[in-house]
């Protein structure tokens, strides 16, 4: 990756024109790369922010003088709206592969991404995962299907011991734990990896309250049931609106917490949300995978991307560009655009400079998951998204107990 890292530095900032939904390269030997996420609808936030990342990336490699290995061929970015809706994402999916993508990448939703998984198993066609975290995507079996994210076991597991390191740097105990989580396989599986490690990290009780996916306006009364049992801190997992509205709610409810703690959360490390939460974020932590704020790469690209779209670029998007860039290793390290050619050389990739605070290079095992995907913890505070721990990682110290309601 080192070769094609160094190019992509170098590069001159495209035009607007070039960073729209394709690359702007005409069809003669554009390579075709299928961008789903939802683009309308009540992500279409995220979703626009995802596919604006791909684009970035795609324009950024064709400055660069497009894929070496394939004598300068160009990539093309297709883009579907999957409505936040599986069954659309699906029909998109084969859509983009019907118009001649070599590869996909996507969806945000976990269950939009396990049907574009299942069409491209199907089809032979490589498909990067840039955000869905559920286990069960990947414990299909499918050979074509790459994770760059920690799945949602991990980072359950994860956030446990990052939030028992917390408590053994700090000296604050943290015996009682309430977690609100989001109705679903997504909810299920970060709370039920959270809940084992937690026991193993000496947290004694773990108490379980969900919110259902759809219709949810006020977060007060699961907050208020979340406070019975009088936790050390409070954790959730779920998507931006929702996660805003249980920040809000622990605020005015005054709840005496030593925290409110994301794990796997939507909202918290996401640049809008200090100024969305106001007061009631202050202090809110977030164990996520994350941007990488000590990188200078990362941090070109996100300015040229605040630059060229006007919004700040989050990890959303970051994991977007990186999963086209993982895609343009495969067509240089296999120099062969043909699907199942490219499936073959980006199971034996090795990306060792990645955009994301993660422990190692990009390497997938068996099953197409990152091996070195891990999570990171960032604080708010100030009006600000801060990377607090750990220590490799941190671009400002740890502020505990500093949660809502302190």
């Amino acid at each position: 990756m080192k070769k094609l890292v160094g190019v992509l530095t170098a590069a001159v900032v495209m035009s607007a024109a070039a960073c729209g939904s394709s690359s702007g390269s005409d069809d003669s030997g554009a390579i075709k790369i299928g961008s789903v996420h939802p683009t309308t609808g009540a992500l279409a936030g995220v979703g626009g922010l995802m596919n604006d990342g791909a684009a970035l990336a795609v324009a950024d490699i064709n400055a660069a003088g497009g894929i070496a290995a394939l004598d300068g061929r160009q990539l093309e970015l297709l883009s579907g709206d999957s409505q936040g809706k599986a069954e659309v994402g699906q029909s998109e999916a084969q859509r983009l592969i019907d118009d001649g993508a070599v590869a996909l990448i996507g969806t945000y939703q976990s269950d939009v991404t396990q049907n574009v998984a299942s069409v491209a198993e199907r089809s032979r066609v490589p498909f990067v995962i840039d955000v869905a975290v559920d286990d069960k995507i990947l414990d299909q079996g499918y050979q074509y299907t790459f994770r760059i994210q920690p799945n949602a076991s991990s980072m359950g597991t994860d956030g446990a011991k990052a939030l028992a390191a917390i408590e053994q740097q700090t000296g604050q105990p943290i015996d009682k734990v309430s977690y609100l989580h989001i109705e679903g396989s997504f909810g299920d599986s970060v709370f039920n990896a959270f809940e084992a490690e937690a026991a193993n990290q000496g947290i004694s009780s773990v108490q379980e309250i969900t919110y259902p996916a759809t219709n949810f306006s006020d977060a007060t009364t699961q907050v208020r049931e979340a406070a019975v049992s009088n936790p050390d801190v409070i954790v959730a997992t779920g998507y931006y609106p929702d996660s805003l509205l249980i920040a809000r709610a622990v605020d005015q409810l005054g709840l005496n917490v030593k925290g409110l703690y994301g794990i796997a959360n939507g909202g918290f490390d996401d640049s809008s949300f200090p100024a969305d939460a106001g007061a009631a974020g202050q202090g809110v932590l977030s164990a996520n995978y994350h941007y990488d704020a000590t990188s200078e790469r990362t941090n070109d690209i996100r300015a040229r991307f605040e630059q060229q779209f006007g919004r700040p670029m989050e990890t959303a998007a970051m994991l977007s560009y990186q999963a086209v860039e993982v895609i343009a290793e495969g067509l240089e390290s296999g120099a062969d655009s043909d699907p199942e050619a490219l499936r073959e050389s980006i199971a034996g990739v090795s990306i060792d400079d990645p955009l994301l605070a993660f422990a190692g290079p990009i390497e997938f095992d068996e099953t197409g998951q990152n091996k070195n995907a891990t999570v990171i913890v960032t604080q708010v505070r100030d009006g600000s998204v801060l990377q607090v721990f750990p220590e490799e990682f941190a671009t400002d110290a740890l502020q505990f107990p500093a949660g809502a309601g302190q």
